[in-house]
């Protein structure tokens, strides 16, 4: 625990506790009254306010259209199946300011719908709502799916027999045992969209701001720090209690239920109802899952001769310093750095909360690992250039600092892989091995290794890609010379013109393009499940 306790403490608290800090504490006093003076201010209740509605909003509509598919994946087999399930998968890994451009492409001026009958959902509710569902669609399906795809179908078939109409069936057979599924999936929902930033801050304009896009505005265009440090304590405290009420869904989940495998309780649709159950998923992830992308990719090849394409590859335009296809290049080498930081820290800290014997502390450092994943990444950015910035941790000129804060985000998802794995290796096979003379470090690198290589891997691809996507703490840190992809994509569509528009979706498909790989790579290490309570991620 010595590395992941030391990474979080320098890395995580430290920053955060720099910048709020930095705010509240004015002329060496701290300034607790300026908490109460902030959430007077009825711009702030405003975006409190619609912080939480559209959350709300999102999970219950995201809910309402994945939960189908859930269903479909669970229990109907058809081909083409794995193809479909990575493509489900796609959006989820894709970073944010490529599902923004996307429904730009698709809802803003002169997008699809503007073309085709001149209307416009950009600056609207709705494109925020619908694109939360198009990322969020694969948390639903994947968490719920898994689960309901080992539910013993017998126990409703059972319930047919005695009298109860399917629905009456599934209402009290099914649905409570998927409870705990459904509200660990609907938490994580409400926790991604009650934090959306890149989302809301490309299809909001100047209309909608969630918490996160408003400790944006208020450091670094208006530069009020305090304002932002309330703002952060209020998000930390909010993500706090759903971490809490997540990890108390997640052991009821993981404790209350009987499982079977998955291959006994899929089969091909019979009847019309189930045929037409499949097509409409089909529509459902066509129509929003695929056709924001397709628009993306369209719009990039919009100019003749793939003129946006190679516009990439000149520094003409004056938005970088440098050609932006050289983003590419740096996107890359960010995310292999920041995986190898992930694995080593996050398999660490796997393996020591793996052990039965790990003390109340340990389990403790659980739940602060899934923090990052909730707390203002805006916040930790700025708080990188704060508080690192004196020897023997001056890093601001550093090309580590990138990779570092995307480490914190990739960490979180190379435990939840890893973890179920660790905990399922029979101790006794480390005990054998140590006591016929091997060291610990043989025991792991001869007994666990070979059986977590897999899972291993798939973490990798998963810290890899939410690196390579990562956004609101890059955007601060990321030299001007030295630009990410969504950073890139960021400050393209922040300039007027044509040129730059195109780039932006240019640059946007190469990054989905590298995600999709990355993805489709997962799909074939991915470790098959037989109690699926990881989720299926």
């Amino acid at each position: 625990m010595a590395l992941p306790v030391a990474f979080f403490a320098l890395f995580f608290a430290r920053p955060v506790a720099a910048i709020v800090a930095r705010g509240l504490r004015i002329d060496g006093n701290w300034k607790f009254g300026r908490i109460g003076d902030v959430l007077a201010d009825s711009g702030i209740r405003h975006v409190l306010w619609f912080t939480t509605w559209q959350a709300l909003a999102s999970t219950a509509l995201t809910l309402l259209i994945a939960l189908p598919g859930a269903y479909v994946f669970a229990r109907f087999e058809f081909r083409g199946k794995q193809v479909l399930r990575a493509v489900v998968t796609v959006p989820f890994v894709l970073p944010t300011v490529v599902v923004g451009t996307a429904f730009l492409a698709l809802l803003g001026r002169g997008g699809l719908l503007d073309e085709l009958w001149g209307v416009r959902l950009d600056t609207t509710v709705w494109a925020i709502l619908l694109a939360h569902v198009f990322f969020n669609y694969a948390v639903v399906v994947r968490t719920v799916g898994g689960l309901w795809s080992q539910l013993d179908p017998r126990q409703e078939e059972a319930a047919r027999m005695l009298g109860a109409s399917r629905l009456t069936a599934w209402r009290k057979v099914t649905l409570p045992a998927l409870g705990p599924a459904v509200a660990a999936a609907a938490l994580m929902v409400f926790l991604f969209t009650f934090t959306s930033f890149g989302v809301v801050q490309i299809l909001g304009g100047p209309t909608f701001a969630t918490l996160e896009v408003e400790i944006y505005r208020q450091t670094s265009q208006i530069f009020d720090l305090s304002t932002a440090a309330v703002l952060t304590l209020v998000q930390f405290a909010a993500v706090g209690v759903i971490l809490a009420v997540h990890a108390a869904t997640v052991r009821r989940r993981e404790t209350a239920l009987r499982l079977v495998d998955a291959s006994e309780t899929a089969h091909r649709p019979r009847g019309a109802g189930q045929w037409a159950l499949l097509g409409g998923v089909l529509a459902t992830v066509v129509l929003l899952l695929v056709l924001p992308l397709a628009v993306l990719v369209q719009r990039s090849l919009g100019a003749p001769e793939f003129a946006y394409y190679k516009a990439l590859t000149s520094d003409d335009g004056g938005v970088f310093l440098v050609a932006p296809i050289e983003a590419v290049v740096n996107s890359l080498q960010y995310a292999l750095a920041a995986t190898v930081i992930a694995v080593v820290i996050g398999g660490l800290a796997a393996a020591a909360l793996a052990r039965r014997d790990a003390g109340r502390f340990v389990r403790g450092f659980d739940a602060l690992l899934m923090l990052p994943l909730g707390v203002s990444a805006v916040t930790v950015g700025f708080g990188f250039l704060i508080a690192l910035d004196e020897p023997p941790l001056d890093l601001r000129s550093s090309w580590i600092l990138v990779p570092l804060a995307q480490a914190l985000v990739g960490v979180p998802f190379v435990v939840r892989t890893m973890l179920p794995v660790l905990r399922a290796v029979d101790t006794r096979l480390r005990e054998a091995a140590a006591v016929l003379g091997a060291s610990p470090w043989r025991v792991w690198r001869e007994v666990d290794l070979p059986l977590v290589r897999r899972a291993l891997l798939v973490a990798a691809g998963f810290a890899f890609a939410v690196s390579l996507g990562e956004f609101g703490a890059t955007v601060f840190i990321a030299r001007p010379d030295n630009p990410t992809l969504p950073v890139a994509v960021a400050r393209l569509l922040g300039r007027p013109g044509d040129l730059n528009y195109g780039q932006a979706m240019a640059l946007s498909t190469i990054l989905m393009v590298v995600c999709a790989v990355a993805l489709l790579v997962l799909e074939r290490l991915r470790v098959p499940s037989r109690a699926g309570a990881t989720g299926g991620f």
